[in-house]
Parts: structure tokens; sequence; C-alpha cells
């Protein structure tokens, strides 16, 4: 029992943790090596991992065009972003200017030889075999990679109200269960307690009064 008990909480906060980490904004450092469009299918496994169209197009459409950014990583990693609209749909970006960012992005392209970088902010994962990309948020120029990048202050003022939160409700869970829950699971088993005491009182009489029948 104990052991399914860690499993399924280990399973719980294993979604927890993904599902902030697909949600909370990231950044990278990164240089733009072009932008594309292509003509991308919604209608597999992978249609979750991506928003909407453009605000105001038809959002039923199984396929439609997908607008990418090409990237490199100051570490040299290649990284693809996609760039869509959130709208007011989840997650609560309200992006409802991708076409702007991505003429930002042709604009913003450079060379290996004479880079330009920028810090791109996003959410989502990258996985080659799902075929799915991370969503680009915003652009923004910065002097190169030995800047560094920002402290992340909305990623840790969401997961402090959010632990918090956790904590505060099993805290007021925890004084609840001790009030209510097991003084009544104390009395439920000193009932059942009584009641096989009083079956065995019952069954000792019994076999008492059968013994004292046989001994006549």
């Amino acid at each position: 029992m104990v052991y399914l008990k860690w499993t399924f909480w280990i399973v719980i906060w294993t979604f927890i943790a993904a599902f902030f980490h697909y949600t909370l904004p990231q950044r990278d450092i990164v240089r733009i090596q072009g932008t594309e469009i292509i003509r991308q299918d919604f209608s597999g496994f992978n249609r979750i991992f991506y928003a909407q169209g453009d605000t105001g197009n038809d959002e039923a459409v199984q396929n439609r065009d997908l607008r990418l950014i090409n990237a490199t990583r100051a570490n040299g990693r290649i990284m693809v972003y996609r760039n869509e609209d959130t709208g007011f749909g989840w997650p609560p970006y309200f992006k409802l200017d991708s076409s702007n960012l991505q003429a930002e992005a042709q604009a913003a392209v450079s060379t290996r030889a004479n880079p330009e970088w920028f810090l791109m902010t996003h959410y989502g994962w990258r996985n080659e075999f799902l075929t799915i990309y991370p969503n680009a948020i915003s652009l923004r120029p910065i002097d190169g990679p030995e800047v560094g990048k920002p402290i992340n202050w909305v990623n840790i003022v969401i997961l402090t109200v959010f632990f918090a939160s956790v904590y505060a409700i099993w805290v007021r869970w925890r004084r609840f269960r001790a009030a209510r829950i097991d003084p009544t699971l104390e009395d439920i088993a000193d009932s059942w307690e009584a009641a096989g005491d009083a079956v065995d009182e019952r069954r000792g009489r019994l076999r008492r009064w059968l013994d004292s029948w046989r001994s006549k």
C-alpha cells in the first residue's frame, strides 16, 4: 500500500513539473539564422502541442501555414521555434502579434562571421520525434552571450505562489483531518471493537451453556 501511495504522488508531481516546465516562459540566447513558413498538419497526436491559428482565422482547419524561426544557441545547438498566436487561450500569454514577431526575426538574421545575439523568450518543448517546437513569445537584442540570462522573476513568483498555496492547503487538510476525520475513524474502530467484544462474549456464554449441558 505504501508503494502505491508513493507511486501515485510521484506520478502526480511529475505531471505538475512537466506542466510548469512546458507552460512557464523560458529564455535562450540565440543568433537568428533565418525564418520560413511550412504547411503543417494538425490532425495528429501532436495537435495539443500547438496553439491556434492567427487571431481572426478559422481555428478548425486541420492544416495551415506555420511560421518558424531558425536559430543557433550560444552553445552552438540548433533550435527551431514556432511563431503562433496564443490569443486568449492557454497558456495565457495573450500573444496576438506573431506577424510582427516574424518580421522582427527576419530583420534580426545574422551570420556566424558577424553574429548578432538576441534573447528569445518562449514556452514549450522541442522534440524532433513528435515534430513539436517551442513557441516564440518575444525577441530582444543583447550585447552577447557573455551578458547571460536575466533572472526569470515571473517563474519565481508563480512557483512561489503555487507552492505556498499547496503548503497552505496541506496544513489546513492536516488540521481538518486531525479535528474531524481521525476522531470519526477512531469512533468507528472503537465501535467495531466493541461489537466484536460483544459477539465474543455471547459466544462465550453459548459455549458455557453448551458445556453445562454436556456435563449432565
